[in-house]
């Protein structure tokens, strides 16, 4: 089957998650952790990845990894191929281990952007309440990188902590490494003590949908290396899995145009109602230019039943004068 394009250039930054075939578990036990630690080890020493931070949760894990050089898609398949079939051989299974292809998420490397997706991979132990929150203490959590971050004795050649303290404008010494325990500390106690979940959670959104997180110029640097890699092909070029990521590629540069001209954030969706008139014209643009599925749409704007959408859309279409005509006639 045809595979998605990357983008892959040198010294890109990615946030990597894949969870386990029908939400499995990718990791039964200790010896697992460690079996994929000394995949990913090698992974690195093959590829000369450098790892900023990494959790192991289970039925998933994260990565942030930047590639010193392009090889993103090679080095992932060699890594996430040898942990399948050592996993099969150590308890006798066979047949996929993954859930289809990892997400790869392009990370702007600004200190806003690339703090955020470090602390979000750290903070996965917490806001999964895999110890108490108000009793236990983060760096309990063995497999993360966040207790190495604080033991350097305990670091891998291959776990990179300086970028990370240095978003804080911390150092890699006993000072700077206490400075940043409190602030996990504290970030741990936000969460303990928030009163509205749903709220708490929306600051991750942009994490964990589309392909880039980062300024509006990393975006469109990114979208111009996207044009790069796809420049030739025609639609009728792609296969299955392919021709459908294409589209995504499309619907989210239009939800970023989107965003733009409404002067919202990724966060705001979550927050707005499900036909706000803002989100019915991103759609509408979305589905005047793409062919990517009304479920999409509606999930990506958080929009609710997809079944309204082509309501929405026509209204925004059929709108002469008022609101929704101006907000219509912007996005043109």
């Amino acid at each position: 089957m045809g595979r998605a394009p990357r983008i892959e250039y040198e010294g890109a930054v990615y946030h990597v998650m894949c969870r386990g075939n029908r939400q499995e578990s990718v990791f039964r036990d200790n010896r697992d952790n460690e079996m994929f630690m000394d995949t990913l080890e090698e992974a690195c020493g093959r590829c000369g990845w450098q790892v900023h931070s990494f959790v192991l949760m289970g039925n998933h894990y994260h990565l942030l990894l930047e590639t010193p050089h392009a090889n993103l898609v090679d080095g992932m398949r060699w890594l996430q191929g040898t942990y399948t079939k050592r996993f099969n051989i150590r308890h006798k299974v066979w047949g996929h281990l993954f859930q289809g292809r990892y997400k790869a998420l392009l990370v702007d490397p600004a200190e806003n952007y690339f703090q955020t997706v470090s602390s979000y991979i750290h903070l996965n132990p917490a806001r999964a309440k895999r110890f108490d929150l108000k009793t236990g203490e983060l760096a309990d959590y063995k497999w993360s990188s966040y207790p190495q971050y604080l033991t350097p004795s305990k670091r891998p050649e291959w776990l990179v902590v300086e970028r990370s303290l240095g978003n804080f404008g911390l150092k890699d010494n006993v000072a700077g490494r206490r400075a940043y325990e409190q602030i996990m500390k504290k970030r741990v106690v936000e969460l303990a003590n928030s009163d509205n979940p749903r709220e708490a959670e929306a600051q991750w959104a942009e994490i964990r949908q589309g392909w880039c997180f980062g300024s509006d110029s990393f975006r469109a640097q990114m979208v111009e290396s996207l044009d790069d890699v796809l420049s030739g092909k025609r639609r009728d070029s792609f296969v299955g899995e392919q021709t459908r990521q294409h589209d995504v590629f499309d619907a989210e540069r239009w939800v970023t145009v989107g965003l733009q001209q409404m002067e919202l954030k990724d966060t705001d969706l979550q927050l707005l109602k499900k036909g706000d008139l803002r989100k019915r014209v991103i759609a509408w643009a979305v589905r005047r230019n793409t062919s990517v599925r009304n479920e999409w749409i509606a999930k990506r704007l958080q929009m609710g039943r997809s079944s309204n959408l082509s309501r929405f859309v026509k209204e925004v279409e059929a709108a002469s004068d008022g609101e929704l005509y101006r907000l219509r006639e912007m996005m043109k």
